[in-house]
């Protein structure tokens, strides 16, 4: 079967090769460096390419430019032209290649041309209205649906069923493979060890981890948990999750899980800083 979902072949490629879609996004997004906020806009462009993740650009005139400094660094990308960047500068604090833009952007991506993007990573704080967010830019196309369910849900790890479900809640989100989140009553949790793994998903919320040493195997950081998921998916809270592709078997109502065609696993090859932009 085919995918048809848009994003599909925005983010992991396709035969007809690079795309780039941008539009404007009525979401007020603030970047914040060492507690100064260098770009604030209810205007910024949300850019998706092929292979890569959404990326917001600011108009030049939302941004604070008396805090950027060209730097001595320019970065020529394929399908977009030549990147100059530009430093930051707080008070007598500098961050380095801080921020990008393309002055004359290719034909394709001429509407780049008067906005300025920010590395992810060496700012202090995003902001979505007055919610913090993280990791990287919200996907307009991506939706994300927590949905309690009755399937029978049984995890084997190295040879040991660890967990048995009938009351999962199972999530969804536009691409991907389900993950199935599950009360810890329903998990033997004696045979998992907490380990000191943080992530964070821009949908989702904070994630620790668990490990498991079963069979004779490790399985490190084979489970994951949001103890305060955000609002959209508020019903995973507290569930634990196991990955699908990681352990020996994730049986759904009797029958094995296997990765669909028209689904993938998540970002694990997608790059998270501003060099993919």
């Amino acid at each position: 079967m085919a995918h048809v979902d848009p994003q599909w072949s925005l983010r992991d490629g396709n035969r007809t090769g690079w795309q780039i879609r941008a539009e404007i996004s009525p979401r007020w997004i603030r970047v914040i460096f060492r507690g100064v906020t260098v770009a604030d806009s209810k205007q910024v462009l949300v850019v998706t390419e092929t292979g890569k993740l959404p990326v917001y650009y600011f108009p030049r005139s939302d941004v604070r430019t008396e805090h950027l400094a060209l730097a001595a660094y320019r970065e020529d990308h394929a399908n977009k032209g030549e990147a100059d960047y530009w430093d930051i500068h707080i008070g007598d604090q500098t961050i380095e290649r801080a921020a990008w833009s393309y002055s004359d952007p290719s034909s394709e991506s001429g509407f780049l041309k008067d906005y300025v993007s920010f590395v992810w990573k060496k700012a202090d704080a995003w902001f979505e209205e007055e919610e913090e967010i993280f990791v990287h830019a919200r996907d307009p196309y991506s939706r994300i649906d927590a949905i309690p369910s009755s399937r029978h849900i049984q995890v084997i790890v190295g040879g040991e069923l660890v967990a048995d479900s009938r009351r999962p809640v199972i999530l969804y989100e536009t691409g991907l493979t389900p993950r199935y989140y599950l009360p810890k009553v329903d998990i033997r949790l004696d045979l998992l060890t907490a380990s000191d793994s943080v992530t964070r998903c821009p949908y989702k919320g904070t994630a620790s981890y668990w490990s498991a040493s079963l069979g004779g195997r490790t399985f490190k950081d084979v489970v994951w948990s949001y103890a305060e998921a955000l609002p959209e998916v508020h019903e995973i809270a507290g569930l634990l999750s196991f990955y699908n592709e990681e352990v020996d078997a994730l049986m759904i109502d009797g029958e094995k899980w296997s990765l669909e065609e028209k689904d993938r696993l998540p970002y694990k090859q997608i790059a998270l800083t501003h060099e993919s932009s």
